[in-house]
C-alpha cells in the first residue's frame, strides 16, 4: 500500500483525497485512465441545481404505472424474452463491476477511520471522489434506467406488486437528495445495493435463458435483500447516534436531520416489506408442498 500523500488528489471543490487505485498497486492496472482521478464535482453540481430531474421521473413513472396496464389490458402478452435476459445480464456486469469499485474502499475505509470518521466525514473525502466517486456517481444514474424494469413486467403482462413500484420510485428520490446533500454514509449504500444487483441481475438473465441451476434457491435473494435493509437499518441507526450526541466541536458530523430520517423510514419500510413478501411467497410455498405430501 502505497501512502495517502503520494496519491494525494483534488476534487473541483478543493478536496484533497486520496485515490484509491494508487493506494493499491495491485488493483491499479485494472482501472482505466477515465476512473483515476475522476472529479465528481461538475456533475455534482448539476445535478444540485435541478432538483426537478427525479420528481419528473417519478411522475412520469407514475402516469405509466396507470396507463401501462391498462393499455395491455386487451393485448397479448409481448415476448422480449431475449431482449430482457440481454438487459438482465447488462445491468448484471454494471453491478459487479460497481461493487468491485465501491466495496474494497468500504474495507479500506473502515481500517484507517473511525466508525464515525465513516459515518460522519465529508464523503467528498472519504469515496466521492476519484475512482470510487465516478462508481458512486454512476450508482445514482443507474437509478433512472432501472425503472425499465417495470417495463418488462408490464408488457410481458406479469403482476406489479406494491413492493416492486414502491421500491423504485423511493430509491430513486432518496439516492439523488442523498448524494446531492452528501450524505456520509452513501458508500455504505451503494456497495451494498451493487452486490444485492450484481447477484439478483444475474438470477433473472439465467432465469430467461433457461439456464438456472436447480440447486440455486430463489429465496436466496430474498435473504440477500433483507440482509441489505438490516445493515441500512443499523448503519442509520448509528448516523442518527452521532448526529444526535456528537460532541466533536471541531470536526462536526457531516450529517442532516433530512438525510438520517429518509433513509430510516426508506430501509425501516423496505425491510417490513421485503420479510412480508418472504412470508408470503416463500412460506405458502412451503406450506403447499407439506400439504401435497400428507395427501
Amino acid at each position: 500500500m502505497r501512502s495517502e500523500i503520494s496519491c494525494l488528489g483534488v476534487n473541483g471543490h478543493g478536496t484533497e483525497y486520496a485515490e484509491f487505485s494508487c493506494l493499491y498497486p495491485v488493483v491499479e492496472p485494472s482501472y482505466t485512465k477515465w476512473e483515476k482521478y475522476y472529479d465528481p464535482i461538475p456533475a455534482l453540481q448539476w445535478m444540485q441545481a435541478r432538483p426537478f430531474i427525479p420528481l419528473i421521473a417519478v411522475a412520469c413513472y407514475c402516469a405509466f404505472l396507470n396507463l401501462g396496464p391498462a393499455w395491455m389490458k386487451e393485448r397479448k402478452p409481448w415476448n422480449w424474452r431475449k431482449v430482457l435476459a440481454l438487459w438482465n445480464f447488462a445491468l448484471s456486469l454494471f453491478s459487479t463491476i460497481g461493487m468491485m469499485r465501491t466495496a474494497p474502499h468500504i474495507l479500506h475505509n473502515l481500517f484507517t477511520l473511525s466508525l464515525r470518521d465513516n459515518l460522519c466525514t465529508d464523503p467528498e473525502f472519504t469515496g466521492g471522489s476519484g475512482s470510487t466517486g465516478l462508481w458512486v456517481q454512476l450508482f445514482i444514474w443507474s437509478k433512472f434506467p432501472e425503472l425499465l424494469d417495470t417495463f418488462f413486467i408490464v408488457i410481458h403482462k406479469k403482476p406489479l406488486i406494491f413492493l416492486h413500484w414502491y421500491h423504485h420510485i423511493t430509491v430513486l428520490l432518496y439516492c439523488w437528495a442523498s448524494y446531492t446533500t452528501h450524505h456520509p454514509a452513501g458508500l455504505i449504500f451503494t456497495a451494498m445495493n451493487y452486490a444485492v444487483h450484481a447477484f439478483m441481475y444475474f438470477y433473472y438473465f439465467l432465469m430467461c435463458i433457461k439456464m438456472k441451476p436447480k440447486w440455486l434457491n430463489p429465496a436466496f435473494i430474498t435473504y440477500a435483500q433483507i440482509s441489505q435493509m438490516v445493515v441500512g437499518v443499523f448503519v442509520t441507526i448509528f448516523s442518527w447516534y452521532f448526529f444526535l450526541v456528537d460532541d466533536d466541536e471541531n470536526v462536526p458530523c457531516n450529517n442532516t436531520l433530512a438525510n438520517n430520517s429518509m433513509a430510516l423510514v426508506m430501509y425501516g419500510s423496505y425491510l417490513l416489506l421485503f420479510v412480508q413478501f418472504f412470508m408470503v411467497r416463500f412460506s405458502k410455498g412451503k406450506t403447499s408442498k407439506s400439504m401435497k405430501k400428507t395427501t
